[in-house]
């Protein structure tokens, strides 16, 4: 059995108003010397190996502009051909992701 080399814990700390609604978001991770790093939003999704399906949490708070979240969405499209192409070794559908990323992109203005 192979040792473990180290562990990692990345921390999200969300303050919510009365409504539950994120007011402030912040991060960090223990293999980092940055601390509370702030952020006004955030998508993690997980996969359940067991359930065989994925979990997801997005969170924004109320100062992120639909424009920021516009330009957010279209980076992370752009992000998962990137992932999809290094984790499937798929390098045809990984395109597909970017050329409906650049499509997207651009008919939402984020990209000209």
């Amino acid at each position: 059995m192979k040792k473990k080399q180290k562990t990692a814990t990345i921390t999200f700390k969300v303050d919510l108003d009365i409504n539950n609604v994120p007011e402030d978001i912040t991060w960090e991770a223990t293999d980092s010397q940055e601390k509370d790093n702030k952020a006004k939003a955030v998508i993690v999704s997980v996969w359940d190996a067991s359930a065989q399906t994925s979990f997801k949490i997005d969170l924004w708070t109320k100062e992120m502009m639909a424009e920021e979240m516009k330009f957010f969405i279209i980076q992370i499209l752009d992000s998962l051909s990137d992932t999809y192409k290094k984790s499937v070794g798929d390098d045809k559908i990984a395109m597909e992701i970017k050329k409906f990323t650049k499509r997207i992109g651009k008919m939402s203005n984020v990209l000209k």
